[in-house]
């Protein structure tokens, strides 16, 4: 048989995930080659564009949407284990995919900052749509990648350890050049005296402007409130600063927001959620590496107008 598409992959790596408990992303690959029936040729095929072997990365892409629904969780990088919910999905297997894209859909629909017309799009990618271009098509599998990656970014930062989160915010901020050129301009604060503050950046040669952050390693769905940035804040008044991040892997509720937004002009108070902080380490390329580059070309028009037009076409 053919190599099967992401989603009829779906099921039967939640059932192997049943059967087995904790695996590694490449040991699905053996049973579900025997599941599918796939040749060593078919099993071996890679893109054309020589991004790696076609049905290793829709195993992956199935693993992913699993995760995102869910159904699994990763108990350390590239780990996989099946869920309570994953569980009682497979009772009903013939649901699986149905479950799946309700849960996506809603999770793309609770990202505030998202547009609605870009939330659409993401929401249905996997729509296929004769009245798009390639090039909106290009986009839209752009986005879905990123989408990935950046949920790839959390679970691995969420299988880290507190410390090495504040680590990881301190180094994020001087790679957007906060601190500058000034040397050792990030410093992580001790546990026993930090007074609320997780790390510091400081802004000039001599320490009079300094960044103070606060870093919350939380599950996603833990969302931070107003308590926990009322206390961020006293923490600055006691430093004697205006200026504070607060950076968290889940998100903050409605009434933190407000409360940040409406601070007065005397404290500055910068929010970073999850889905924020995964960009920033992706635009910013920490800890990540440029896997694949593809160029797309057009006419250039000085090259060719200069040329004489055959006037008998």
């Amino acid at each position: 048989m053919s190599i099967p598409t992401h989603d009829e992959i779906r099921v039967p790596a939640l059932k192997l995930l049943k059967e087995n408990g904790i695996l590694k992303l490449k040991d699905f690959e053996a049973p579900l080659a025997k599941e599918f029936n796939l040749t060593h040729d078919e099993l071996v095929k890679m893109y054309d564009s020589g991004n790696g072997p076609v049905f290793y990365d829709r195993i992956s892409w199935a693993l992913s949407y699993l995760n995102m629904a869910g159904l699994t969780k990763k108990p350390k990088r590239a780990y996989y284990e099946i869920t309570e919910d994953g569980i009682k999905v497979l009772s009903a297997p013939e649901k699986v995919n149905d479950y799946i894209s309700e849960k996506v859909q809603q999770r793309n629909q609770e990202k505030s900052n998202i547009s609605s017309v870009h939330t659409d799009s993401i929401t249905n990618m996997n729509d296929s749509s004769d009245d798009m271009t390639p090039s909106e098509t290009i986009e839209i599998s752009f986005e879905k990648i990123k989408s990935k990656i950046y949920n790839d970014i959390l679970d691995t930062i969420i299988s880290k350890t507190p410390r090495e989160f504040e680590k990881l915010v301190v180094a994020l901020l001087q790679k957007m050049g906060y601190g500058g050129e000034i040397q050792n301009s990030g410093e992580v604060t001790q546990y026993s005296n930090d007074n609320g503050i997780d790390g510091i950046i400081k802004e000039d040669v001599l320490g009079f402007g300094r960044i103070y952050i606060q870093a919350k390693r939380y599950q996603r769905d833990n969302k931070i409130g107003r308590e926990d940035l009322n206390k961020f804040v006293g923490a600055l008044a006691v430093a004697q600063s205006n200026k504070g991040v607060f950076i968290t892997t889940s998100s903050f509720n409605k009434n933190a927001i407000e409360y940040a937004s409406k601070l007065n002009n005397n404290t500055t108070l910068v929010l970073i959620d999850g889905e924020q902080l995964a960009k920033y380490i992706y635009d910013y390329s920490l800890g990540m590496q440029t896997e694949q580059i593809i160029e797309i070309k057009k006419l250039d028009s000085d090259f060719w107008d200069i040329m004489e037009d055959d006037k008998d076409l």
